[in-house]
């Protein structure tokens, strides 16, 4: 599982989600890419899970690129413990996603193959999401920059 090396503070806030991916948002390495149609955490467990999914359909053939990280820490504090005495311990390490977001890459694969894999791996997420192509997100990202230009 996927999990961060170091870290400077083991504890952080929940934080609040809205808005739309601004980062992560265009496919980099791959031609297919799953993306998120929802806000939400997805745990380092389900992002490795959604990865197994994918690596068994496609067998030896193509490549698959990770775009997430659990960098978030979720605390829990034990069963039947007495409020007080400070934050929990780190119970799991999530990532943010936001709609828009670019989750998992693949490449060296027929489409078909990709689709099916992508629709596999996005049973073992939480959140909605819908396979893209290449082509497909470079056009929405150069009509979203010319918007905004004039």
């Amino acid at each position: 599982m996927l999990i961060p090396k170091r870290v400077k503070r083991r504890r952080q806030h929940r934080g609040t989600m809205k808005g739309k991916a601004t980062k992560g948002n265009v496919i980099a390495y791959g031609e297919y890419g799953l993306v998120s149609e929802e806000l939400g955490w997805i745990k380092s467990n389900q992002i490795e899970a959604a990865r197994i999914a994918m690596t068994r359909f496609i067998k030896r053939g193509g490549k698959v690129w990770i775009d997430i990280f659990p960098h978030k820490p979720i605390t829990k504090k034990p069963a039947e413990t007495r409020m007080g005495s400070g934050k929990g311990s780190v119970e799991y390490w999530v990532a943010v996603v936001k709609p828009g977001r670019v989750m998992f890459e693949m490449a060296g694969v027929s489409e078909e193959v990709a689709r099916e894999a992508m629709r596999l791996a996005s049973h073992k997420l939480p959140v909605k999401c819908k396979f893209v192509k290449k082509e497909v997100v470079e056009a929405k990202a150069e009509t979203a920059e010319g918007g905004e230009q004039q």
